[in-house]
């Protein structure tokens, strides 16, 4: 064989491996282009270097390494990058084998980053990432994933070479609790759709899922105590759409799905208003024990336990009772919102019967800013969900040490229309745009609640307009990554004009999921 024909079969050779994402050198992959870089991560890390001579390829020899406290996450990742890669990617135990690797380690990741923290570093040789926890490694792999091609995200072997972008990322969260809402009783939506909403917020380091499982168009949970709450309240919905509920076994499996994805679970009961489905359920719950008849409209405000009524406090203990045994999170969310059919007197007799209960059976409470009213316990979290910059009662709670999340509804509810002509969606609080639900801060946005006040931020998405998948996610992207962002990333590292770049390079990971994102023309898509 001649010196030139060697050449060109050598040089065609090297071109199949690297086009077909075989095992390639260092150098290689040092000078392979990357989709993207560190620094376009949503959201936006505490610290991020990029160096593009630092990319790895993976290749079908590519191992992920961890320890045992790791191996969760591991087989998580590898869930992930299997699919689109078509490669073994085998998850070994730390101490085996050199070669290419994703490291996923736990401890030893410095005080610095916390429990939910992580270092990333991408480099020619591997990628290592290190967490205190293994919920630090899983919000770390979600960073992790941004790296890689969009194609990542395909469900089916794409034949192409795989460059993470190279370079390091020192990474903590602004505060702890960063959460989304899904109205599941304005509109019933199967465990099936609301895995798939765990997984499309999961990827923006959301950890927790409030379900609104009861309103006056329905009730969504199996009480066994009760079963007509569920047999009869859950057969209804907005505008005589099909209704449903979750038995306790699909609600503790939704409960075990999002702790895979290192979400936790706030259920909410609403009480003493928005309860016409419990109301027609059990005619008992009425004062004039007459059921009321079922409610399919979007009207609020009108319905009401029933006071002075002995009943009323054991359908509620047996209620949180039952929801406190299959929930293992902290949190038990009572409602208390437009509960104008509720004299004021009432609503705090409520309030004072109700809050003991929830603490017997071991739980805490949250619920709408309303319940400030009431001088709840300091371990109770007022949901701020206003419009305007001042709340007396909210501010007084926060005074008395009540942690605040804030959810202000002209800025942070995804069921608000984007602009007049958005076919979904209500506008009673504002028409919220991207950068309207991404331009405010939880820390001055309302007066006499600042920072170490701030528990964390919510996204409430309501369902009086939205029916399927896809509406959910019309409403939610893009402005739920803007929220996560919010919630997770230094303030001093948000700004508009940065960010509005970065969403618009999320869109081919969004296209590639099946997302239908609304594509705003305040970014450029790409």
């Amino acid at each position: 064989m001649s010196k030139r024909l060697s050449r060109t079969v050598l040089g065609l050779a090297v071109l199949s491996l690297v086009t077909f994402g075989l095992p390639a050198t260092a150098s290689a992959a040092q000078h392979a282009k990357a989709e993207r870089s560190v620094t376009d991560v949503v959201p936006v890390p505490v610290d991020a270097k990029a160096d593009p001579r630092a990319n790895f390829r993976l290749s079908p020899a590519t191992v992920i390494r961890t320890d045992r406290d790791g191996k969760q996450v591991a087989d998580y990742l590898a869930g992930l990058l299997r699919p689109a890669t078509g490669y073994r990617l085998p998850v070994v135990s730390g101490h085996r084998g050199g070669g290419p690797a994703i490291s996923l380690e736990t401890g030893h990741a410095g005080g610095r980053v916390g429990t939910e923290g992580y270092q990333l570093k991408v480099s020619p040789s591997g990628v290592t990432l290190k967490a205190n926890t293994d919920e630090g490694l899983f919000l770390g792999v979600q960073t992790l994933r941004q790296l890689f091609p969009s194609a990542i995200e395909a469900k089916a072997v794409q034949r192409r070479s795989w460059v993470v972008s190279g370079g390091t990322v020192l990474d903590y969260p602004r505060f702890g609790y960063r959460g989304a809402m899904l109205d599941v009783a304005r509109h019933f939506f199967t465990p099936a759709q609301v895995k798939l909403y765990i997984d499309q917020i999961a990827q923006y380091k959301i950890n927790t899922l409030h379900l609104h499982l009861s309103d006056d168009q329905g009730w969504r949970i199996e009480i066994k105590s009760w079963p007509k709450l569920a047999t009869v309240g859950g057969q209804t919905a907005v505008g005589g759409a099909p209704g449903g509920y979750y038995t306790q076994e699909q609600y503790k499996d939704l409960v075990r799905y999002a702790a895979s994805r290192h979400i936790t679970i706030v259920p909410e009961i609403d009480m003493p208003g928005h309860t016409n489905a419990a109301q027609h359920s059990y005619a008992e719950l009425n004062c004039n024990g007459v059921a009321v008849p079922p409610r399919t409209d979007i009207e609020v405000g009108y319905s009401s336990l029933c006071i002075d009524k002995d009943i009323t406090y054991k359908f509620v203990d047996d209620v949180i009772r039952e929801l406190s045994a299959i929930t293992p999170g902290k949190y038990i969310n009572i409602g208390g919102d437009e509960a104008h059919s509720t004299t004021p007197e009432d609503y705090q007799t409520f309030a004072k019967k109700v809050q003991p209960i929830v603490a017997k059976h071991g739980k805490l409470i949250t619920g709408w800013h309303d319940i400030a009213k009431t001088t709840p316990p300091v371990s109770a979290v007022p949901q701020f969900w206003g419009t305007t910059g001042t709340d007396a009662n909210v501010a007084a709670a926060a005074a008395r040490g009540n942690k605040i999340l804030m959810s202000p509804a002209n800025k942070a509810y995804l069921d608000m229309k984007y602009n007049p002509q958005t076919p979904l969606g209500l506008d009673w609080a504002a028409l919220i745009e991207v950068k309207d639900g991404y331009d405010w801060d939880p820390a001055t946005y309302l007066q006499g609640v600042t920072e170490k006040n701030v528990i964390g931020v919510e996204a409430p998405l309501w369902s009086e307009t939205l029916i399927t998948s896809d509406n959910i996610e019309f409403m939610a992207f893009p402005r739920l990554p803007g929220h996560a962002e919010i919630g997770w990333s230094p303030k001093a590292s948000r700004t508009w004009d940065a960010y509005r770049l970065r969403l618009a390079k999320q869109s081919p990971r969004w296209v590639q999921q099946g997302i239908d994102f609304y594509r705003s023309t305040q970014v450029d898509w790409k």
